[in-house]
């Protein structure tokens, strides 16, 4: 039986002889050009189909494993961390730089804890999610870690998921500006990949109590 090629970003499909590989699109944010190069690459290795993922990649479904090498050559693009023990996605809805009802820049600030965190390898897979409004149309609160933006500044959750064991994210901050944001996030991924054992965020914080986790992660 076919495995995922981790080094390679390919998962197998469910026929077992084909892969799917999907570059990184920080944000999900992608240039016409761009776009039409995945287009191309897709039509000359074959694609099955290309498919927009709830990460906001754009996979490429369906390639053949002797093409994987040249396929990610003429694509010239990172890999979206997809699989493996590491920062999967940082979700990112359009904020103030799109969207009317964006109350903080949550591309901005997403794109920069996208460079900063996307791939980085941690006790278990990690999602981020990033909403300029209470509309939370990037999921904030059911992602590792979730901000939401209002008027007076940012609410930090921790600890959402969705998946198997689904759990709702809790309240560790509010009203921070762009700067304190990121300094909690830091401290609190920092704080994960040195204590955790091989479990989700919200498992951890579970186990060792969401009292001790703020008192650790907000003295």
């Amino acid at each position: 039986m076919s495995k995922d090629i981790l080094e390679k970003g390919a998962i197998v499909q469910r026929d077992k002889e084909t892969y799917a590989i999907a570059p990184h699109i920080p944000g999900g944010i992608i240039s016409p050009a761009d776009l039409r190069k995945i287009a191309d690459v897709a039509e000359k290795y074959n694609a099955k189909v290309l498919k927009v993922t709830s990460a906001q990649r754009i996979a490429l479904v369906g390639i053949d494993p002797k093409d994987i090498d040249n396929a990610w050559k003429d694509l010239g693009m990172k890999t979206g961390a997809a699989i493996g023990l590491c920062v999967r996605s940082v979700k990112i809805c359009p904020g103030t730089t799109f969207c009317k009802r964006g109350q903080q820049d949550s591309v901005g600030v997403g794109l920069k804890l996208d460079e900063i965190y996307h791939g980085m390898q941690l006790p278990w897979k990690f999602k981020i999610g990033v909403s300029g409004c209470a509309n939370s149309c990037a999921e904030p609160a059911v992602k590792d870690i979730g901000l939401i933006g209002t008027s007076k500044g940012w609410k930090l959750l921790v600890g959402g998921s969705s998946g198997v064991k689904p759990r709702l994210g809790q309240l560790l901050a509010e009203n921070l500006t762009d700067e304190e944001a990121m300094k909690l996030i830091d401290r609190i991924i920092n704080y994960y990949r040195d204590h955790a054992k091989k479990q989700r965020l919200g498992e951890f914080i579970e186990e060792i109590s969401f009292e001790r986790f703020k008192q650790e992660i907000c003295p």
